[in-house]
């Protein structure tokens, strides 16, 4: 639920972030997209996973720490919670059928639940999933920076979601620190060595934390078609889930769904 606000200002909402401790990117991208909101403000309120190299060994260490972090979060009465990190529960791929996220993601609100908390929850696996859904698109390309056999648990995982990865590429980078310092010239060389002739979007960084927001719209100008990331797919289900309309400027078509909304 939005926060009391004075007559005339726009209502305020608490979003809650939990992201491995060696991430620098998305309290910093996360809050460059929803600013840009035109209803509405938000806050930022981050607890921390312990992880360094995107390993499976590091990656289930840190999904094991989720119960303090919900805890933590849930201190701060967040009206939404994104668990920020993609690769994490990707890695973990589906069970008995159903996909990691979506049992991640209740397992948040069941925690919460008990302590009468009912934010709004979503995942950076989750929202890629669901914005990618809402672009109609089947057939992607993605731009990835794991090591080649984590890389190709993502695409497991995707095509497991009834998402066909049509080309990809892995950057090969495994110290999540270095991960965000990949300059966008190399993200974009990345995306621009695809086959992009049988995809219908590109995904240009599946990894909240590889820089990417100042190339969605750039790379949606040059290749023509719906161009999206971690970071946009995770704003774009963080306003649906609080029913605000999606309106972001500046960061792709996915985020301009709502733009006429209200215009005179």
């Amino acid at each position: 639920m939005s926060r009391p606000t004075a007559a005339g200002q726009r209502a305020h909402y608490r979003i809650g972030l939990v992201v491995p401790s060696s991430n620098i990117t998305v309290e910093t991208e996360m809050p460059a997209l929803l600013q840009r909101h035109r209803d509405a403000t938000f806050s930022f309120h981050s607890t921390r996973m312990r992880m360094h190299t995107v390993s499976p060994e590091e990656l289930r260490a840190m999904n094991a720490q989720r119960g303090r972090c919900v805890d933590e979060i849930g201190d701060a009465g967040v009206d939404a919670i994104l668990y920020a990190c993609l690769v994490a529960l990707m890695a973990q791929g589906h069970t008995d059928g159903i996909a990691e996220h979506i049992t991640a993601e209740q397992a948040v609100r069941d925690q919460l639940a008990e302590r009468g908390l009912a934010p709004r929850v979503t995942s950076s696996a989750g929202a890629l999933v669901h914005a990618l859904r809402a672009t109609g698109a089947t057939r992607v390309a993605v731009v990835m920076p794991y090591l080649r056999p984590v890389a190709e648990q993502v695409v497991a995982y995707l095509e497991a979601e009834g998402v066909t990865v049509a080309d990809w590429r892995a950057l090969e980078v495994g110290d999540n620190t270095e991960v965000g310092c990949i300059p966008g010239d190399r993200v974009l060389g990345a995306a621009r060595s695809l086959d992009l002739s049988r995809a219908d979007a590109l995904i240009i960084s599946a990894c909240v934390q590889m820089p990417s927001l100042p190339l969605v719209q750039a790379a949606e100008d040059e290749f023509g078609l719906p161009v999206l990331s971690a970071a946009t797919a995770g704003a774009f289900t963080l306003l649906e889930e609080l029913g605000l309309p999606v309106d972001l400027p500046g960061a792709g078509r996915l985020l301009n769904r709502d733009a006429t909304l209200g215009a005179v």
